[in-house]
Order: C-alpha cells, then sequence, then structure tokens
C-alpha cells in the first residue's frame, strides 16, 4: 500500500515526539542523580521541578498515543480510499465481494469475515463471501461451517444500523445469544449494506479470542467501507443486468432478422421522407435490387410507374392500410405482377413515422392462372383439381372402363362448297365452341380435336362416373338440341343435320404418351377404334351407340333406343350391333 505526503508528515512528527521523551527520560535520570549528591549536603530541589517534569513525561506520552492513533486513522482512511477504487475497478460481483473481504479484515484486524447479499428473487440474505483466518479445531454439533451471531445481526437489518460490542459475552444488549455463548465470541462488528435506503446485505466481522479490538474508529471505517462496497455492488448488479438485457435483445434481434430474412414477401419501410430503411432477402428477389441499392434512396425509384406517391399520400394522410395489384416492369425481369399492401408506421404516441410496404410476387400464379383458365377450355371446371393425377401415372397406362365418343361437329364438303378456305377455320371454330360447351357441361374429357371431330372420354381418372355409359348419351342429345339452335341463329336448315355421333363402352388403356419434356394424356385400344367406326357409319344427325353401351344404360327414362342394321369393322369377325338414340 502506498504512503501519502501526510503519513510522511505524521511519522516525522512521532520520530520527533519520541526524541523529546528520550530527552526528558535523561532529564529526570539527571536528576535524579543530582537529588541524591544534594541530599548528602543536605540540599533539596523543588518538588515542582519533580511534578512538572513527570506532567512533561505524561503530556509527551498522550501526544504519542494521540499521533499513533492519528497515524492509524490515516492509514486506514488512505487504505479506504485505495480500496474503493480497487472495488470501483471491477464490474463482477464476486470480485468485489472477494476484495472487500480482504480488505476490510486488514483494515479492521478481525480474524473473521462475512458479506451477506439479499436474493433478488426471494429477498433472503445469503453468506457470498466468508474469510476466517483464526479458524477454530473444535467442530460444532450442529455441524454448521458459519457461527455468527444471528441476534447481532438481525438487529443491524432490522435497524439499519451498525453494531460494535467490544465484549459480546458482558454485552447486556447480546444477552441470551446462544451463538455467543456457545463459540465465546468478543469483538464482533455488523454494518449494512445500504444503497439509497434499500437494504441489500450486511457485513460482519468478529474477533473469537480478543476483548476490545474494535473501536468507534474501525466502526465508522466498516461503515464507510460498506457505503462504498454498497455503491460498487450495485454497480455490478446493475451491470450483469445491462449485460442480460444486452444479450437477450442481441438474441430477440437476431431471432427477427432471420424471421425478417426468411419471410418469402418482400418487406420495405420507409422513413417520413419516403426514403427506404429496410429491405429484406425477398424483396431483393422480387424487385432484382441488391440491397446496397435499395436502402437509403426514395421508395418510388425501386418501384417505377407503380403510382406509389399517391398510396404513400394516402396512408400518411388518413392513417389506413391500403392494398392493390399491379404489373410494374422491373429491369432484369420484365413485366411482374405484383400484390401490394401499403400500411402506416406509427410511434408510441400513434404518429405516422412512415411506411410499410409488403409485397408479393404473384407473377407464377397468375401464370398458373392462366394456364388454368386455359385448360377450363378443355376441360370441366371442376375437373382440373385432378389434373395431378394424371401426373403422377408417368409414361405409360391404367386399363379402365370407359365409355369414348367420336362427334364430327360438321362435315368438311358442307364447309368447302359455300366459303373460302380462308373462312373455313372461322366456321368450324363456331361448331367447335358450340359442341366444346355441351361436352364441358357434362363433365366430358376432351381427348383431342381432329379437324372437325372431337374424341371425348367418360370415366377417365380426371371424371370418374360410375354411369359413364348414361352420360355420354345424355350429352350427345344435349349436342343435338345445341346444334339446331346454332342452326336457327345462323338461319340455315340443313337436311339432314351436320353432326355425327358415335358411342362405345370397354375396357381401354389411358396414360401419358410422350416424353420426359412433354406428354399428353389419352385412350387407346380396341373401344377407341369401335366408337370411331360407329361415327364413321353414322350418317348426318344420327347418333350411334354400341350394344355394350345400350347394355350398360338398359333403360333411360325419355330416351328411344332403335336397333340399326349391323355393319362390319375391320378387325373384327362379328358385325357391329348398333342402335339410334332418340328423345322420346
Amino acid at each position: 500500500m502506498t504512503t501519502s505526503p501526510l503519513s510522511d508528515t505524521g511519522a516525522a512528527a512521532r520520530a520527533e515526539v519520541n526524541a523529546l521523551r528520550a530527552l526528558a527520560d535523561d532529564v529526570a535520570a539527571s536528576l535524579r542523580s543530582q537529588q541524591e549528591l544534594l541530599k548528602l549536603r543536605n540540599i533539596t530541589l523543588m518538588p515542582e521541578l519533580i511534578t512538572q517534569l513527570a506532567l512533561v513525561e505524561h503530556d509527551l506520552a498522550r501526544l504519542e498515543q494521540v499521533l499513533e492513533d492519528e497515524h492509524t486513522e490515516l492509514e486506514q482512511l488512505n487504505a479506504l480510499v485505495q480500496t474503493s477504487a480497487m472495488v470501483n475497478s471491477s464490474l463482477d460481483v464476486d470480485t468485489i465481494l472477494s476484495q472487500a473481504m480482504d480488505e476490510i479484515l486488514n483494515l479492521t484486524r478481525a480474524g473473521r469475515g462475512y458479506i451477506l447479499l439479499s436474493d433478488e428473487e426471494t429477498g433472503d440474505l445469503e453468506f457470498r463471501i466468508a474469510r476466517d483466518i483464526e479458524p477454530d479445531s473444535t467442530e460444532s454439533d450442529d455441524g454448521e461451517e458459519i457461527h455468527v451471531s444471528r441476534t447481532i445481526l438481525n438487529q443491524v437489518l432490522e435497524t439499519g444500523r451498525p453494531l460494535l460490542t467490544d465484549n459480546a459475552q458482558t454485552d447486556p444488549r447480546l444477552v441470551g445469544s446462544d451463538t455467543i455463548a456457545r463459540f465465546v465470541l468478543r469483538s464482533v462488528m455488523c454494518a449494512p449494506l445500504m444503497y439509497r435506503d434499500h437494504l441489500i446485505g450486511a457485513i460482519y466481522v468478529d474477533n473469537r479470542f480478543r476483548e476490545g479490538v474494535f473501536t468507534e474508529r474501525e466502526l465508522n471505517l466498516l461503515t464507510a467501507f460498506c457505503n462504498q462496497t454498497a455503491v460498487a455492488i450495485e454497480n455490478a448488479i446493475l451491470f450483469a443486468r445491462v449485460q442480460t438485457a444486452l444479450a437477450e435483445i442481441t438474441q430477440i434481434k437476431e431471432l427477427i432478422e432471420n424471421v425478417f430474412a426468411s419471410i418469402t414477401s418482400g418487406i420495405i419501410t420507409t422513413n417520413a421522407d419516403d426514403v427506404i430503411t429496410t429491405f429484406n432477402n425477398a424483396a431483393s428477389a422480387i424487385l432484382a435490387r441488391p440491397l446496397d441499392e435499395a436502402v437509403g434512396h426514395p421508395l418510388d425509384v425501386i418501384l417505377p410507374r407503380v403510382s406509389i406517391e399517391t398510396f404513400l399520400t394516402h396512408v400518411r394522410e388518413n392513417g389506413e392500410t391500403l392494398a392493390t395489384e399491379t404489373q410494374p416492369d422491373i429491369p432484369n425481369r420484365g413485366r411482374i405482377a405484383l400484390a401490394m399492401r401499403v400500411s402506416p408506421l406509427k410511434n408510441a404516441t400513434q404518429e405516422i413515422q412512415g411506411a410499410a410496404v409488403v409485397i408479393d410476387d404473384l407473377t407464377e400464379q397468375r401464370e398458373r392462372d392462366e394456364m388454368l383458365n386455359l385448360m377450363t377450355r378443355y376441360l370441366p371446371p371442376g375437373m382440373v383439381e385432378n389434373i395431378q393425377q394424371i401426373a403422377d401415372l408417368g409414361l405409360g397406362g391404367e386399363r379402365r372402363d370407359v365409355t369414348c365418343a367420336f362427334i364430327d361437329v360438321i362435315p368438311y364438303r358442307a364447309l368447302a362448297a359455300e366459303v373460302r378456305p380462308q373462312q373455313v377455320m372461322t366456321m368450324l371454330n363456331v361448331y367447335l365452341e358450340v359442341a366444346t360447351q355441351v361436352i364441358n357441361e357434362a363433365q366430358g374429357i376432351i381427348d383431342k380435336y381432329m379437324g372437325s371431330e372431337v374424341m371425348v372420354l367418360f370415366n377417365t381418372q380426371l371424371n370418374p362416373n360410375r354411369s359413364h355409359a348414361a352420360a355420354a348419351v345424355q350429352m350427345a342429345l344435349i349436342l343435338r338440341d345445341a346444334f339446331v339452335e346454332l342452326y336457327q341463329r345462323l338461319e340455315i336448315a340443313p337436311q339432314p343435320h351436320l353432326y355425327r355421333v358415335g358411342i362405345h363402352s370397354g375396357v381401354a388403356t389411358l396414360g401419358n404418351v410422350g416424353s420426359l419434356n412433354r406428354r399428353s394424356f389419352t385412350a387407346i385400344g380396341d373401344t377407341i377404334n369401335t366408337s370411331k367406326r360407329l361415327e364413321e357409319n353414322a350418317v348426318g344427325g344420327q347418333i350411334l351407340i354400341s350394344q355394350q353401351t345400350y347394355e350398360l344404360i338398359g333403360t333411360l327414362p325419355g330416351v328411344q333406343f332403335i336397333p340399326r342394321d349391323p355393319f362390319q369393322v375391320k378387325g373384327k369377325s362379328q358385325p357391329v350391333m348398333s342402335y339410334e338414340v332418340f328423345r322420346q
């Protein structure tokens, strides 16, 4: 421990007093020897001289004790200053407590010392530091390792005032203390650790073997030391709380950043000047803009030609969230479809400080919607959801009972005779559109268009139907009515009607044909060929069904089946039996 100039001055004063005491002793010894010689000559010294000399010696002794006490107090104060600086140089509670305990034992000459701190959760005091430089070899009956006076501790904690006893065995304040009696406690000091009138603990020191070790000076020193230590402890606890809070905040911030980065929607936030402050990874991918080219730039530069300023103005003035869809042209991406939602950003006082823009890339979804819309021209809307079953088939097929219908909407000769070749396709599409609408409403699957002919399937994986034969016949009858209405709109009266229909039921192989890159769902087999032959053997306005289809239907209310002459089909030894279908 370093010495101060005051300490050096005190040492010089003590040395001078010691010299004066030595001189006084020499004078006293000389006078006593002279007094013996004078007695031989019947001469005596004045009594006042001896008395005055004794008073001088007494005063010098008192002065030496005062100087010694002042020196001790000065050294203690100097140690207190240095110790305070030491304990306040650390922000670790355990380090502070350990240093404080070592110094207090050194300053007070105590044999044992303990520091107790209040538990933050329960409020109970618990021993945090214990020092025993005069260990007792005897073990207590109750097996406890820490033997302090609970009476003294409780009194200090209840009153919030320090307590000193120079002989605990005879102190009337401590009568009845079992600990003092059992462990022969003598000199004891205890002072509270107070921080802003809040008790956070206590420091307890004692000496079990000597009386009068502590004085009011040591008690004042302990109290001052407790005040300094309490501040250091609170600073360390506060620092630990701040560190914990910062760790939690950092963890939450990292979590938010991870969540923010993983959101599939684009998130953009702006300040009051509409300058971008936040731009997540999804926004960067959707708008094809790196982060450094977005943050710090005006929003209308990043979202061009979206009328974003109009939305921001409305949000600022009305505090409402606006949602819209737009199709901006984005560099490096071209035209995309965006769903955009603009919301106000408010502070704690509900003042608008900026805006939050959430964007979702709908480009692929809109392309899928367009594809589905296109598909519904060929498939009934309710069947589109079954497309996945077809995709899962792979290349190959599945044998299945189906009903196949071939429809010739209008013979080419009927078109070519009256219109130019350039107009044939236009007129043909009119007839095909009528047929397609009827087929879709009947839940039929259009396998393919072949010029003026349409191949239709019932009871495929796309349109399962146990009554597929009856469904095909009903579709053909409705188609006849639709063509009659078309003839009326076109102001024609063909005799016979222009359409022909052939329907056959049986087993066919259904599946995907083609390659891994391009596939087509279709049906093949004798059932398909037979239905085609029925259509070819029908005349204009005729609906022909096979014997197999007729047997599956049995009877159909309001429908009449008239047998027709059998006809021979290539590849079959037996002629094909057929029935013509009419409404009753």
